[in-house]
């Protein structure tokens, strides 16, 4: 196995400098939402251009490279990563501190991560890992899979004398947002398979996530003096508090894991005139999916006329599970189970209680797009963290990946 740990460190943190959080109330009216995603992505251009790859990069947002095989009769094969970083917490102005972890908590300015609610620390005695100071998220989503894609691709090309087919890199921007795919350059994509670099621990591969939908809610009252309210006022407050209180606590984020499902209402606002309510749901089986979204509309009609408010409902599809895309094609899981055994490592198969980019590209284009470890943990926190060693092993999987698809005639 090759050592990556310095180079590909090094680039990561020179990564994580660049401001790309992006904003969600932008979300469909700019893309990307906030202009450091564009800096980097124009900086990953200049650096794939640098490298001699065919590069496009234009109104889609999308970064797109190719490395031209030098070898015939491989198959292409993709990796994809997305450039913006989430704003749960400050995602902008970080400050990327390396450590030589020796065990125990690692304790920084605003928070401390505790080896006992991070079980995988142990593993990284004698190694480095490194987080930010505290005061804002790392970034390892997804900068950590940016910084490996673009390290296998400078490997490859400094090493002509190593066989390969095309490869295609793609850096999304608003993966956080659930638009980092509209635009998407799939006319121009030559891949049947993608790979998305935007898992966690090390060895540990998803290949089923959520069905997942966003659902509006706009509730329309009528006012009048308070003082002569009776039998005119209609409360939107109110209706949309029932909505909610309706909706089951047992079926709820907090409350379910694994394969459970859940009814999530990420928004209320309003006044007694006029409410809105967005409500999320996710699941994994497409039937209880499709229950739940028609189970929800039949709650806010009901609600509708129990306190005889005019109620609108839509809903978006957000991604469905990439499982079905996968299912269908062994061969992409396959080639992960070869390259895992070229290099020693052992795989593990997680569910993804989220989407990616590779779930919309699944949907759109039934092209299979399993997701990969990067090496980072604590995702869209303060605690955030990643494993300079298991991202050196996520560099060499890329290539063992790549390695795998030679000799494969379409």
């Amino acid at each position: 196995m090759i050592d990556f740990t310095k180079s590909v460190s090094g680039r990561f943190i020179r990564y994580t400098q660049f401001d790309t959080m992006s904003d969600p109330s932008l979300a469909g009216k700019r893309r990307p939402t906030t202009e450091g995603q564009s800096v980097l992505q124009k900086a990953l251009v200049r650096e794939l251009e640098e490298l001699g790859l065919d590069v496009t990069y234009g109104d889609t947002s999308v970064v797109h490279g190719i490395l031209r095989a030098n070898e015939k009769g491989a198959l292409p094969v993709a990796f994809m990563a997305h450039v913006d970083t989430a704003d749960d917490v400050m995602g902008n102005n970080v400050k990327a501190v390396r450590h030589s972890y020796q065990g125990g908590d690692i304790v920084l300015k605003g928070t401390v991560i505790r080896q006992s609610d991070n079980p995988d620390l142990e593993q990284c005695i004698g190694s480095e890992v490194i987080t930010s100071d505290g005061t804002t998220l790392l970034g390892a989503d997804d900068k950590a899979g940016v910084a490996e894609i673009m390290e296998a691709v400078s490997w490859l090309v400094s090493h002509p004398e190593i066989p390969h087919g095309d490869v295609e890199v793609f850096f999304t921007p608003d993966e956080e947002t659930g638009r980092g795919m509209d635009m998407f350059p799939y006319d121009e994509m030559i891949s049947k398979a993608c790979y998305t670099m935007d898992g966690g621990r090390e060895g540990e591969i998803e290949t089923e996530c959520f069905n997942a939908a966003t659902c509006i809610v706009r509730i329309h009252g009528v006012s009048t003096h308070l003082g002569s309210a009776r039998g005119r006022l209609v409360n939107a407050l109110t209706a949309a508090s029932a909505i909610a209180s309706a909706l089951p606590q047992a079926e709820s984020p907090e409350a379910t894991d694994q394969r459970y499902g859940y009814y999530h209402v990420g928004q209320i606002t309003g006044t007694n005139v006029s409410a809105r309510m967005e409500i999320l749901i996710r699941d994994f089986s497409a039937g209880m999916f499709d229950f739940r979204l028609s189970a929800l509309e039949e709650l806010v009609r009901a609600v509708g006329r129990i306190y005889h408010a005019e109620i609108d409902f839509e809903s978006e599809v957000s991604y469905r599970n990439m499982a079905q895309a996968n299912d269908a094609h062994p061969e992409v899981i396959k080639a992960l189970d070869e390259a895992a055994g070229k290099l020693g490592i052992k795989l593990e198969s997680a569910l993804i209680r989220g989407g990616t980019d590779g779930a919309r590209m699944a949907e759109k284009a039934g092209i299979p797009c399993p997701n990969l470890f990067t090496g980072g943990h604590n995702y869209h926190s303060l605690e955030e963290w990643v494993s300079v060693s298991s991202m050196s092993v996520s560099v060499n999987m890329i290539l063992a990946i790549i390695d795998s698809c030679r000799g494969k005639a379409e």
